[in-house]
């Protein structure tokens, strides 16, 4: 198992000299993107190396491999970069997990399965981002069916059918969180019915281990967070935002975070020293405290505006938030990127140059040291450096171009997250996966 400190006192001026422990999957090299956000499902890489300016117009590509369309972004282990998409119409559709050489972008293999889709968006593929730990690559499709695959081989150890098992209460738009791993378990969030919102497998041969709260699924990946002397998986479900053990699936904490229309909360729970922050399109911005020392919680704030365009705080759609120093940081509904103060989620400033302003504008953000690595969902990359008193742009380049599929309208976009792995960005639109350098070379 991999482990990463997270010092308290990055973020907060109350925990000074205590430490949480996050805990992320797979014994792989620091450098690889082996799961959904990276080694510790936190969006942050530490490479001094990479370049410090972008070329102006077009980035100059490694590689490009035809893919058909898929939400899900890439993720990269051993030498290898993993990713699912959609072949075919209906009815003869069916989800692929690929794995490509991530030198060359050459196919090493291919696994793929019948799906009928009865979720929005059904063109758009399957959603979730593959987890590769210890020699195996674990999927989970939009309408539920999860494999666990030989990572090198492709061939199939175990697989289920979570609809069919679990009679999923299926959200709007499918299922969509990224497979974690713990130990020897996988802790999907299946939105089954019975209680079985989240469920832990066996590794090894698939078999539920337990089954946990009798609530809507949302859309948002579970994380690993150390309280005290306990390992504590945290689900941002459609009702709640809720701490677990993730042994036996009994709950620590739960905080209620009721829709105010759907369950809709995408973007991944951020944590930074004690604080743990959400935010959903419609239902706003909540920061919650941790408990250090015991695996306890409680809401510190929560701010919804008065609707989609009347926002307060931040009102966030698919771009995941960061929590830098005493600040927040993220793209709002529309895309206007703003900073809020951590303590009391007053907005400092905002900012409409990252991405053009339109409804579920979205930019991915990826820390690197002090800076930022930002893909908006025109396919341009940024490197930024934020902070109170602003966003340094310091240059823009454009990596992959938008493609309709995820969206019909203002000429598409790129919804799907990047991976930065060995100084190299992997990213997909509906048609294509590319590879580019952010090395010098």
């Amino acid at each position: 198992m991999m482990m990463r400190w997270v010092d308290l006192r990055r973020g907060t001026g109350w925990c000074c000299g205590l430490a949480i422990l996050v805990v992320s999957c797979g014994s792989v090299d620091a450098e690889d993107w082996p799961q959904w956000r990276g080694v510790g499902r936190d969006a942050t890489i530490e490479d001094p190396t990479l370049v410090r300016q972008l070329p102006a117009g077009q980035m100059p590509l490694r590689w490009s491999v035809p893919v058909g369309p898929g939400y899900s972004g890439p993720t990269v282990s051993e030498g290898a970069v993993y990713l699912t998409d959609r072949q075919g119409e209906a009815p003869e559709i069916r989800e692929r997990v690929l794995c490509f050489d991530a030198e060359t972008g050459k196919l090493i293999w291919q696994h793929s399965d019948p799906v009928r889709y009865e979720i929005g968006y059904e063109a758009s593929g399957p959603r979730a981002a593959v987890t590769v730990h210890q020699g195996k690559a674990i999927a989970i499709g939009g309408m539920g069916r999860l494999n666990c695959l030989d990572a090198g081989t492709g061939q199939v150890i175990w697989s289920r059918d979570l609809q069919q098992d679990y009679q999923i209460r299926m959200p709007n738009w499918g299922i969509t969180a990224a497979p974690l791993v713990h130990d020897d378990m996988v802790i999907q969030v299946t939105g089954g019915r019975g209680g079985a919102c989240l469920v832990a497998f066996d590794l090894g041969s698939g078999q539920e281990r337990w089954r946990a709260l009798d609530e809507r699924a949302g859309y948002s990946a579970p994380i690993m967070i150390r309280q005290g002397d306990q390992d504590v998986v945290v689900c941002w479900t459609g009702e709640s935002v809720s701490g677990l053990d993730p042994r036996t699936g009994d709950v620590f904490w739960s905080i209620e975070m009721k829709p105010r229309n759907m369950p809709i909360g995408v973007p991944t729970p951020v944590v930074s020293g004690d604080r743990l922050f959400v935010s959903s399109f419609y239902d706003g911005s909540m920061l919650i405290e941790l408990d250090i020392n015991t695996p306890t919680a409680k809401k510190l704030w929560h701010r919804i505006g008065q609707d989609e365009k009347n926002t307060d705080a931040l009102h966030a759609m698919i771009s995941g938030p960061i929590i830098k120093g005493d600040a927040i940081y993220g793209a709002d509904s529309y895309g206007e990127f703003r900073c809020l103060d951590l303590e009391t989620g007053d907005r400092i400033w905002e900012d409409r140059s990252v991405v053009p302003i339109n409804r579920w504008a979205t930019v991915h953000t990826i820390r690197n040291g002090d800076d930022e690595i930002m893909l908006n969902d025109q396919g341009e990359l940024l490197f930024t450096t934020l902070s109170r008193d602003g966003i340094e742009i310091r240059s823009r380049s454009k990596l992959i171009s938008p493609t309709l599929q995820q969206l019909r309208r203002r000429g598409g976009v790129v919804w799907s997250h990047p991976a930065i792995a060995n100084g190299m960005i992997y990213a997909r639109n509906d048609n294509e996966l590319v590879c580019a350098s952010l090395r010098a070379e």
